[in-house]
């Protein structure tokens, strides 16, 4: 074991950097959301910091402090004690949100299972890779459990639904797979299996193939299908070079869907402009090449493949929520990291750079 040196403290200031502008960027884009709904233009940034930020503050330092290694021993248990909480969504502890049944209710407070499987997963899949350097050239005791889990974890996600989350699981696991030392063919029929299922999926489900749908004609139906993009191109074209000013958007009191959740890019965008929302990009881009740096600097190849997979989920999540709201691809839902409203993805997103932060002061 080699001894502990300083930390990253230029990841450590990106980290900083892009929660406070996530938490800056939520007061604006839920101040008029608030005011309306509770009577209370605080209420959602109120939420955020008692329910994300704090645990989240908790859940960082916890990772920067409490050797990495020994998450490696737990690692099967804090994935079966996620799977047990994404069950327990469909028992009378789970409530639903516009047809969607992804939070539990404990002791008052709301938790999204799946926001948890996203650091355990990736961490049990670290470490299970990590023992031996045969075991994911093999087909047997490798490509076929790697299946069965991407498999489990897939379907649960997908019956909340949460489709997307999902994809991003799968996404980032196939890079930590192929990092791990998988043979080609296994990754791409990984690839190929994933597509075929997921074709099928939009296929046979209505609203999913309507997004589709309102992907490739986003002119027809504005009204309808089309409404959301199209409202979210508005505000972003609104925005021109500097923006309209921190918190004056127009588009998200009058006709923006969801601008404190994977919306609030549009918000950025138009408030800041297109200096604001290419400073966020910059941000995030130098957050992952920064982690990548880390993940090749790791002591082992357990703090490799942990931080590559934390990484490549984060930067993965970024890409799909600004590309789906710019209209580059179709509208997922899924919030941008560290910027979108939503405690348990804060707090498990700041524990996850707690936890690169402990491998950065292992080299």
């Amino acid at each position: 074991m080699r001894s502990s040196s300083q930390p990253d403290y230029v990841f450590i200031t990106l980290t900083v950097l892009l929660t406070i502008f996530g938490l800056v960027m939520l007061s604006s884009a839920s101040s008029d959301l608030a005011r309306a709904r509770f009577g209370d233009s605080y209420y959602y940034i109120k939420h955020q910091l008692s329910n994300g930020f704090s645990f989240g503050v908790i859940g960082f330092l916890l990772g920067s402090f409490f050797h990495y290694r020994k998450l490696q021993k737990i690692s099967i248990f804090l994935l079966l004690g996620t799977i047990v909480l994404l069950i327990l969504v469909f028992s009378p502890l789970g409530f639903s949100t516009k047809g969607s049944a992804r939070w539990l209710d404990i002791a008052g407070m709301s938790i999204q299972p799946a926001e948890i499987l996203k650091l355990t997963f990736l961490l049990y899949l670290a470490s299970w890779l990590s023992k031996s350097n045969l075991r994911a050239k093999s087909f047997a005791g490798g490509f076929l459990p790697f299946l069965f889990w991407i498999g489990a974890v897939s379907l649960l996600l997908i019956i909340q639904p949460s489709t997307t989350t999902a994809v991003i699981i799968c996404a980032s696991s196939l890079i930590v797979y192929f990092m791990g030392g998988a043979r080609l063919n296994f990754i791409a029929g990984s690839i190929a299996m994933a597509l075929l299922a997921f074709s099928v999926l939009v296929y046979v489900t209505p609203y999913r193939l309507q997004r589709v749908t309102a992907f490739l004609n986003p002119q027809e139906g504005e009204l309808d299908k089309s409404y959301h993009l199209n409202q979210a191109l508005l505000a972003i074209g609104s925005g021109g070079l500097t923006g309209v000013g921190y918190g004056e958007s127009t588009i998200k009191i009058k006709s923006l869907p969801e601008p404190i959740g994977d919306s609030i890019f549009a918000v950025i965008a138009e408030e800041l402009g297109f200096i604001g929302g290419g400073v966020l990009i910059s941000l995030f881009a130098l957050f992952v090449w920064r982690g990548f740096r880390i993940a090749k600097r790791a002591p082992d190849s357990f703090g490799k493949l942990l931080t590559i997979g934390f990484v490549s989920l984060i930067g993965f999540q970024v890409f799909i929520n600004i590309s789906a709201i710019s209209g580059l691809i179709p509208l997922t839902g899924v919030p941008l990291p560290f910027i979108s409203y939503g405690g348990t993805a804060l707090a498990v997103l700041l524990t996850m750079c707690g936890i690169i932060v402990n491998v950065s002061k292992h080299k």
